[in-house]
């Protein structure tokens, strides 16, 4: 049981990583190539991929949370972390290691 939690902590981890490069591609570089040269394109792809990575990392800190009897602050400072930039790479540090 105990290898199963570290399993899944180590994909929260992982999964934080991906989803906060996502978020940070999305604000510093299709963005900018959206609003200022008028190239939507690269923002629509990326999005629907962060959105994705977003919603599966929200559902990775609930099980994960849960799983590990997190309290319900840590679970919501997992979640806040999500939507502030370089938040996920802040949780990671300071919320889910070991």
């Amino acid at each position: 049981m105990l290898q199963l939690l570290r399993h899944q902590l180590s994909r929260l981890r992982i999964l934080g990583f991906i989803e906060g490069v996502s978020f940070l591609l999305i604000l510093f570089v299709t963005m900018p190539l959206k609003y200022y040269y008028d190239t939507p394109g690269p923002n629509k792809a990326i999005g629907m991929v962060h959105g994705f990575l977003f919603i599966s990392y929200c559902f990775l800190v609930l099980k994960v949370g849960i799983n590990r009897a997190w309290s319900w602050g840590k679970i919501g400072l997992g979640l806040l972390a999500s939507i502030v930039p370089f938040g996920t790479f802040w949780a990671d540090v300071k919320l889910f290691r070991e």
